[in-house]
């Protein structure tokens, strides 16, 4: 698996494919006809709605090259249980003596419940990234603190 890799449950890909056919069919030609729209009703320079038109139609196709990119990237399914932290893990931690549990990938996978979500990029899923069940790693925060975490538990996340 590559540092581009996004782990997806076959619902989450369905979704974002869904989402990404919208966008490049029905959903961009709704905004491109906002943009003519407004642009008809004259003078771009003071002409407030075809900015916001075309702030969203930049917006939208942001979406798309983040969802294109993505979807050729994705392994749908479930990573091994291999008993690493890998993304598409759900990982529970011993942080400053408390249980702290969170998915370790993309908010992408689980979509809309209620589950933290750590990227594998970010200071503490860098540093949690290929260890195992038992091993306990120092990780720099944010604001510079240096904190000790226990990997206590790494299980894939199957949505």
């Amino acid at each position: 698996m590559t540092g581009t890799t996004t782990w997806l449950t076959q619902e989450a890909y369905d979704r974002l494919k869904a989402e990404y056919e919208y966008l490049t069919g029905a959903g961009r030609d709704e905004i491109v006809a906002r943009v003519a729209q407004a642009r008809d009703e004259g003078d771009l320079k003071e002409n407030s709605g075809y900015h916001a038109a075309r702030e969203e139609h930049a917006k939208q196709e942001a979406r798309v090259r983040e969802l294109k990119a993505k979807l050729e990237n994705a392994q749908v399914g479930t990573p091994p249980d291999d008993g690493l932290v890998e993304p598409g893990m759900i990982v529970t931690l011993d942080f400053a003596g408390e249980e702290m549990t969170f998915l370790l990938g993309s908010r992408e996978i689980v979509g809309t419940t209620e589950l933290d979500v750590f990227s594998e990029a970010s200071p503490l899923g860098a540093s949690i990234l290929g260890r195992s069940v038992g091993d306990e790693v120092t990780f720099t925060t944010p604001t510079g603190a240096e904190r000790l975490v226990k990997v206590l538990k790494a299980v894939p996340y199957d949505g």
